[in-house]
């Protein structure tokens, strides 16, 4: 091997080790106030999520009965609608924090 090949293949692979060494480094745990801000986020997106389907579910069910509306106006023959369970509203967000709710009450 030439000496300038060897040179080129040491600097890529000194390189690649020193890009590397970053992505093997280990983070610091997070504190106990990142911990229960990140907890908070987790609730609000479950319950953002539980919003957005109770939206669809109503938003469903107004499709329906203008589909069947129309249709029975139109004089169209429908089938029988499928039961399906009433759209649960999950109410506001309500978020206790887990060393709240586990304190002794007085």
């Amino acid at each position: 091997m030439k000496l300038h090949t060897l040179c080129q293949a040491a600097a890529l692979g000194a390189l690649a080790l020193s890009l590397a060494a970053p992505v093997a480094a280990k983070l610091p745990p997070p504190s106990p106030e990142a911990k229960a801000k990140a907890d908070e986020t987790k609730a609000k997106t479950a319950h953002g999520d539980k919003v957005g389907a109770y939206k669809l579910c109503l938003s469903m069910e107004r499709t329906a009965a203008h589909y069947y509306t129309t249709a029975k106006t139109a004089g169209k023959e429908t089938r029988p609608p499928v039961a399906t369970p009433p759209c649960a509203d999950p109410g506001p967000f309500v978020y206790t924090p887990p060393e709240a709710a586990s304190a002794p009450k007085p």
